[in-house]
């Protein structure tokens, strides 16, 4: 009889490819099957994220509720990156945890589920080439690791001390899972890395020089395949090449974030990003200039230390010229490893507050105006998500989430959709 798999997914997308791994491995070595029931489980994970503070005060919180709620000889393991940097202390805080297994030692997990406290964190070890058995939360499309690890030095991100260095997978590897996910019913591939287009840069061993453009057009001659996502480009790396490429490749979607952090040269050079406001707005009016219609998406980050009333300025004024469909915005948090958490001109709370709350405002003036001018607009939407209330959702070319009437035959199919009605979070349409 199975044994039954519950597992908590927090953070980012390479989180949820990397959740998809440990079930698939469980599955296929220790006939482990998916529960959604952590009571009847007869293990309990939580893949974890550590870019923020939350997440972490979270996991201890969620373990303790686990402990509580679980059958009796259940086991826990706690995986991600908070496990990568935290390791054996979240034995000693929590001493019910089985065993700790980090970002970078994903292909263990059969391995340390055996060894009653096994602390696997290394963040040296190298996956890149290791193939992994194969399941997917979604029929409809498939997230593709092209690498693994960070190369930057980023002074506020945790990431490279939890995930180590660079290194990017095997081209061919790569295009044998895109091709076996096409072929299992997949019309959209999404590629994964912390900076995928610094694809290329560094392989562990002996293989063919591909970088992130070439790969982009390798992956596009798929026969069966209609799209093509990927997260996150850095705006460093966003040479013309990439831009031309992402622009003229019919499969590509239409849509990239760009992850600006801060719209201050002066506060990125502190971050260490390597480009400046002036670079940043230069690729994206060199996008524009191609695809007017393009949707951009970023990340900023408002009251990192020293950031002056002048900084948070030019962040509102890229928000302005840019534009972008969707912002992630946080408050500075320090984290622990990084170099800014030692960085004494903390920015007062109650400012920090202040400018989130303005950039947000900001952006939802912003959206309200852009979803307005949708109104009418005809966009192909691949449909892969029913919703409760009688709409099947999908996502356009430049990923706006778009809901029709319908039922799950849409699953899985691009249709022609005439936009009726407009929110903030979505839109509402009627099949052409």
């Amino acid at each position: 009889m199975s044994k039954k798999l519950y597992i908590e997914t927090l953070g980012c997308a390479m989180n949820v490819r990397d959740s998809e791994h440990m079930i698939a491995e469980l599955n296929e070595k220790d006939d482990y099957v998916l529960t959604t029931d952590s009571k009847e489980a007869d293990l309990i994970l939580i893949n974890t994220c550590s870019v923020r503070e939350k997440p972490v005060q979270k996991l201890f919180s969620e373990l303790g509720v686990f402990n509580k709620s679980k059958k009796e000889g259940a086991k826990i393991g706690v995986c991600g990156c908070t496990a990568s940097h935290l390791g054996k202390e979240i034995i000693k805080r929590a001493p019910y945890v089985n065993f700790v297994l980090g970002a970078r030692n994903v292909s263990k997990i059969s391995e340390v589920l055996h060894k009653d406290k096994a602390v696997e964190i290394d963040i040296n070890y190298d996956e890149s080439d290791f193939a992994f058995k194969d399941f997917r939360s979604s029929a409809y499309k498939a997230y593709i690791n092209i690498s693994i690890g960070c190369d930057k030095s980023c002074t506020f991100c945790i990431v490279p001390k939890t995930r180590g260095d660079e290194i990017s997978i095997p081209t061919d590897l790569i295009l044998k899972e895109c091709q076996k996910a096409v072929e299992s019913g997949a019309k959209e591939l999404f590629l994964l890395g912390q900076n995928v287009n610094n694809y290329g840069r560094r392989f562990s061993g002996e293989h063919e020089k591909v970088n992130f453009t070439e790969l982009l057009r390798r992956i596009s001659k798929i026969e069966g395949l209609h799209r093509i996502r990927f997260t996150s480009p850095h705006p460093f790396h966003m040479d013309d090449e990439f831009l031309e490429e992402f622009a003229s490749n019919p499969k590509i979607c239409k849509s990239m974030h760009m992850p600006l952090q801060s719209g201050s040269s002066k506060v990125l050079k502190e971050m260490k990003r390597g480009y400046t406001k002036e670079w940043f707005l230069n690729r994206v009016e060199k996008l524009k200039s191609m695809i007017p219609d393009v949707g951009l998406s970023t990340d900023i980050i408002v009251a990192f230390p020293g950031e002056s009333d002048e900084d948070f300025a030019d962040t509102m004024d890229v928000v302005r010229k840019v534009g972008f469909e969707q912002i992630f915005s946080f408050k500075y948090s320090p984290r622990p490893l990084t170099e800014a958490a030692e960085f004494t001109n903390v920015v007062d709370e109650e400012i920090g507050s202040e400018r989130l709350f303005a950039l947000q405002e900001l952006h939802n003036e912003i959206l309200d105006q852009k979803v307005q001018e949708q109104l009418g607009r005809v966009y192909e939407v691949y449909f892969e998500e029913l919703r409760a209330d009688g709409y099947v959702a999908g996502r356009s070319d430049n990923n706006y989430l778009v809901k029709v009437k319908g039922s799950e035959e849409l699953l899985g199919t691009l249709a022609d959709v005439k936009i009726t009605k407009v929110g903030r979070a979505s839109l509402v349409g009627e099949i052409l």
